[in-house]
């Protein structure tokens, strides 16, 4: 069994015997670069290339194709096969609400329910050491999971804005040398019509954030997103919209939102969440949206985990559907798509522990992303990495940061078949303390 104390306590060392998704290897120019075309494949149903991967001063100095190398200079460690990853990237989570459940439960998984109880308990009990101690768990736990970035939404209207924020900053400097954040404000678009939505996009440029919305169906929608997209493009910045959560099929904020992107030519990232009523809505009709967010060059993060929980649900009747988009689709034409977490232990969804290993799982067996497993794996790496403007992150090769996770799993069967608690995590080449909070740690915040 892999163990942290089996990294060598040494700067330089190799890591033998790893699968890697092939997908997730990029060719560099930089450091020693040996050949690793050869790599053996005889997993290739799962993508995986064999190598050894050379770690030096925190960085990884060479691959090379397993066995082709009979002697090692330096320490090494038999990986015996075991998959190896590089760390994963979280495109949509909502840190703010996190872990609130056992003070404000859902009473019966709606998400009316949801909206109205997580507004009452930010209205009583959202204070800035509430928000701190309950984001701060969330960050623990991605980060022992394996997760290197993280993009949070974060509720902004009135004085949520001034709590949220300042809490983000001081988390934000706090965990610097651990993980990249980027803070997304979250109103309904109707508050851009407002002098306070005004303000609000002004505050998200200072801080350097994402402007954000929660787009839905209603007689307003295309002024609300024209003014989101004037607001945005004054201040240069980047667009994430909440959009089409739900199964009504006439809800075609996604379109309305590509269309306004070509209109601006608009230059800046454009990444909307959820595009649930995608899934319910005619050919012809998904065939017209998928067309306009191809062309307008829009990213696309599905939460698997957390629409499963809330779509289509009605107390005492089975839900008809998965409540996720159509990946398939999407990703068929060109677009670039994610998933991601979204919510964990609140209205929302009741469960959920920050790990992209879990929402990679359920969205393997929920959205079928298996059979073959292609190129899925960039949905929670390079992908998100991309959209987030991170290029050297979520992916392996040479001259990158030794940012990876190792696991005992040696093909997808076996790394979705468990909860991989005995994973490693490496940060610049070293092993991390993964040891996950204890929710004791939230008890007093939660008033128990």
């Amino acid at each position: 069994m892999l163990k942290p104390f089996m990294i060598p306590h040494s700067n330089h060392y190799w890591l033998r015997n790893a699968r890697v998704p092939e997908p997730l290897m990029v060719r560099s120019k930089q450091g020693r670069s040996k050949d690793w075309s050869t790599a053996d494949t005889s997993s290739c149903q799962d993508n995986l290339l064999v190598v050894d991967l050379e770690i030096a001063d925190g960085a990884i100095a060479s691959i090379a194709a397993a066995g082709t190398l009979t002697t090692y200079s330096h320490p090494s460690i038999d990986l015996q096969g075991g998959m190896v990853f590089p760390c994963f990237v979280d495109l949509h989570t909502h840190l703010d609400k996190g872990h609130a459940w056992e003070r404000c439960p859902n009473p019966d998984g709606t998400f009316a329910s949801a909206l109205k109880a997580i507004a009452l308990d930010s209205d009583q009990n959202w204070a800035t050491e509430d928000v701190y101690r309950r984001m701060e768990f969330g960050l623990k736990c991605s980060y022992a999971h394996g997760t290197q970035a993280i993009r949070t939404h974060l509720d902004s209207a009135g004085k949520l804005a001034d709590i949220s924020f300042e809490v983000f900053q001081t988390l934000q400097q706090e965990w610097q040398d651990k993980l990249l954040l980027q803070a997304v404000c979250l109103v309904s678009l109707d508050y851009f019509l407002t002098p306070d939505g005004e303000k609000l996009a002004d505050r998200v440029a200072e801080m350097g954030g994402i402007l954000g919305g929660v787009a839905y169906a209603n007689p307003e929608i295309e002024a609300q997103v024209e003014r989101a997209f004037a607001l945005a493009k004054d201040r240069n910045l980047n667009l994430d919209f909440h959009a089409d959560e739900t199964n009504a099929a006439d809800s075609i904020c996604l379109r309305h939102i590509a269309n306004a992107t070509i209109r601006y030519r608009y230059q800046e990232r454009v990444v909307c969440g959820h595009c649930c009523s995608l899934a319910m809505q005619s050919p012809d009709e998904i065939q017209a949206t998928i067309k306009a967010v191809k062309q307008a060059k829009i990213g696309i993060v599905s939460l698997p985990m957390c629409n499963l929980y809330l779509q289509d649900r009605t107390p005492g009747r089975t839900p008809r559907w998965r409540g996720v988009t159509l990946l398939h689709e999407l990703k068929q034409a060109g677009i670039p798509v994610a998933i991601a977490s979204d919510n964990c232990r609140d209205p929302f969804h009741a469960y959920g522990d920050h790990d992209a290993l879990e929402v990679f799982t359920w969205s393997t067996k929920i959205a079928h992303l298996d059979r073959p497993y292609s190129d899925w794996c960039r949905a929670i790496t390079c992908t998100p990495a991309d959209l987030m403007g991170f290029p050297t992150v979520g992916r392996i090769g040479v001259g990158l940061p030794a940012d990876l996770v190792l696991f005992k799993a040696r093909r997808y069967s076996e790394l979705f078949s468990r909860h991989q608690s005995d994973r490693i995590v490496l940060r610049n080449g070293a092993a991390i303390d993964s040891t996950l909070p204890d929710y004791a740690e939230l008890d007093e915040v939660l008033g128990r």
